[in-house]
């Protein structure tokens, strides 16, 4: 068993306590890379199946080539996708302009929160890694947030041989990392690995691509002559940029994510 078998083991293990000791479940899909790597996953630990349903967060400042590939992959695989929106907010003229952590916590943490209760799910399955951003390095693969949706991140149980707190005070829900001890690049070569078919704007296009996907107006590419998965893996491994380089709202706030997390950001 090879290092990528390793973490896949773990991964389906993870979201087949989840499926076992929680409530309803639904899985948050950014369509993004990791988050797809989670959808494979899922096929995976089922069977072929996806036992709960797919929820986009849709803020209506999503690229359009997202969108596309949203819906396309939807089809295909048959998925039960919610697609949810903070249509008040976006009624009353949020968006970036106005800040953007300001913005990020009502068009997505807000969203979230409010996609939680009335859908009425126990848990959320979520492709975070601990190495993508500061933040997700305190978290726990079963992580609890709490009546009002907050984050205690200097409140979490140890989780040692694979043991996890899964029973939690009623109203409460938790947030499920299968992904969280993996890397971008054992990401990228799984992708290689299994073929996993992944939005193309990862791809470099006129010497640019994207390494982390967001809003349009928060999400820069990076330079780049990556066209395929080899050539981004070949890359990944002499870099020294990070993969959140582009990723405007982290340049507002040295520690926009860990407020965002706390108040039940994904």
């Amino acid at each position: 068993m090879d290092h990528l078998d390793e973490l896949e083991a773990e991964s389906i293990y993870i979201l087949r306590e989840a499926y076992k000791n929680l409530g309803k479940l639904g899985l948050l899909w950014s369509i993004g890379k990791d988050s797809t790597v989670l959808l494979w996953l899922v096929k995976k630990a089922f069977y072929g199946h996806t036992p709960f349903p797919f929820i986009h967060v849709d803020t209506s400042f999503e690229m359009p080539e997202v969108i596309e590939y949203r819906d396309k992959t939807a089809k295909e695989l048959n998925l039960d996708l919610i697609v949810y929106t903070n249509e008040q907010a976006v009624k009353d003229g949020m968006n970036p302009k106005l800040g953007r952590l300001m913005c990020c916590g009502a068009l997505k943490t807000v969203a979230l929160n409010q996609v939680v209760k009335k859908y009425g799910f126990d848990g959320l399955i979520v492709g975070v890694r601990q190495d993508e951003e500061g933040s997700r390095s305190k978290e726990r693969i079963f992580s609890e947030r709490d009546q009002k949706d907050k984050w205690d991140y200097t409140n979490q149980p140890p989780e040692l041989w694979d043991e996890f707190k899964t029973d939690f005070p009623k109203g409460h829900h938790i947030r499920v990392h299968p992904l969280l001890h993996w890397t971008e690049l054992d990401i990228w070569e799984y992708i290689q690995r299994e073929n996993v078919p992944i939005i193309d704007l990862y791809f470099a296009k006129n010497h640019r691509r994207y390494r982390s996907l967001g809003c349009a107006p928060c999400t820069g590419s990076v330079p780049s002559d990556a066209k395929n998965v080899s050539e981004i893996i070949a890359e990944l491994k002499g870099t020294n940029v990070s993969e959140r380089a582009g990723r405007a709202q982290d340049k507002e706030d040295a520690y926009a994510m860990q407020k965002l997390r706390q108040a039940g950001y994904m």
